[in-house]
Order: structure tokens, then C-alpha cells, then sequence
């Protein structure tokens, strides 16, 4: 296997949660639903979801920051292990694909108020 793109990505909680109040739509542009809400069904917390945008944004670096891929088709989850996975589609599919990516490593934090996360395109 080859690694054919490593993207990083970092997001103020606070400053990426207000914008989540300001502009109540977004986060239905940025999330497909089940990244918005826990297994137990319960609202995910801000710290979660910008650590799962910082990822998308990681993505879209590992890829090459094409313009035009959607950001509901690229879904963070998480394994029963705890283990974070992305699973995608449609126009990210098409250019992993295009790239010969066959696998993602992908590493998700949240600390003193920052959210961070890595991305391998692997091939």
C-alpha cells in the first residue's frame, strides 16, 4: 500500500459552535444525521462535531482540496470499539476513487478548547 494524501485539521469548539447557533441550517449542510446524534440518540455535543468537521476538512486535504465535494458525502462514525471511521460517497467517493484510495486512517481530539483531527488516504 501506498499513501496518497495526509490531511490535518484544527477547530476552535466555542468559535465553531456559535457558528452552529448563528446559522441553524449549517449544521444539516455540513452533518448527515447520524453524525449529529449519539448511539443513545441524544444531540452530539459541540466538541464532537467540530472534531468531526476538522475530519472533513482533513479529508478534503488528503484529497487534494478539489473544489465541488459536499460535505454530507464524507460520514465520520465511530466502530463499537470506539475507533473512528469515514465512510464515503458520491462526490468524495468519486474522487478517492479517481486517486486509487482504498482505505482511511483517521484520528479524531478535543482538548483545551480545540478540536483536531488526521486523515490517510491510502492506496
Amino acid at each position: 500500500m501506498v499513501i496518497i494524501g495526509v490531511g490535518i485539521d484544527v477547530a476552535e469548539i466555542e468559535r465553531f459552535g456559535e457558528s452552529l447557533r448563528r446559522t441553524p441550517q449549517l449544521a444539516q449542510r455540513l452533518f448527515v444525521d447520524s453524525e449529529l446524534t449519539l448511539p443513545s440518540g441524544e444531540r452530539r455535543g459541540t466538541a464532537s462535531l467540530a472534531a468531526r468537521f476538522a475530519a472533513k476538512e482533513a479529508l478534503a486535504k488528503a484529497l487534494g482540496a478539489p473544489g465541488g465535494m459536499l460535505w454530507t458525502d464524507a460520514e465520520v462514525y465511530v466502530e463499537e470499539t470506539g475507533q473512528p471511521r469515514v465512510r464515503v460517497s458520491g462526490t468524495v467517493e468519486a474522487r478517492a476513487v479517481a486517486l486509487g484510495v482504498k482505505s482511511w486512517h483517521i484520528s479524531l481530539s478535543h482538548d483545551a478548547g480545540i478540536a483536531s483531527a488526521v486523515v490517510i488516504a491510502e492506496g
